[in-house]
C-alpha cells in the first residue's frame, strides 16, 4: 500500500513538473518545434514506460503477456474501440494461458 502512494506521488510530481516548469519559466509562446514536441510527448512516453512492463508481467507467463500485447496492438491498429481492444487482448492472453496449462 505504501508503494502505491510512492508511485502516485512520483507520477503526479513528474506530470505536474512537466506542465508547470515551462509555464513558470517561459512567459511567451514557445515557437521552437523541437521543444514543443518534446513537451507534448513526455506524458505519453512516461505512461508507456510505466505500463509496458505491467502488460508483459501481468499474467503468470511472459508468453501470454506478449500475445495479449500483440493482439491488443493489432486490434488498436485496426482502429477498434478501447473496449474491443481490451477484451481481445485479454482473450488472447487467456487462450495462451489455457494452452500452456494443457501441456
Amino acid at each position: 500500500m505504501v508503494d502505491f502512494f510512492i508511485y502516485l506521488l512520483i507520477l503526479s510530481g513528474s506530470t505536474y513538473l512537466i506542465r508547470a516548469v515551462p509555464l513558470a519559466l517561459f512567459k511567451r509562446t514557445i515557437n521552437n518545434r523541437f521543444v514543443r514536441s518534446f513537451l507534448y510527448y513526455i506524458p505519453y512516453a512516461v505512461l508507456a514506460a510505466m505500463t509496458f512492463p505491467a502488460i508483459i508481467y501481468s499474467t503468470g507467463n511472459i508468453a501470454s503477456g506478449f500475445v495479449g500485447l500483440l493482439v491488443g496492438i493489432i486490434f488498436a491498429f485496426k482502429k477498434k474501440s478501447l473496449t474491443v481492444v481490451a477484451i481481445a487482448a485479454s482473450l488472447g492472453a487467456l487462450f495462451v494461458e489455457l494452452i500452456i496449462m494443457l501441456f
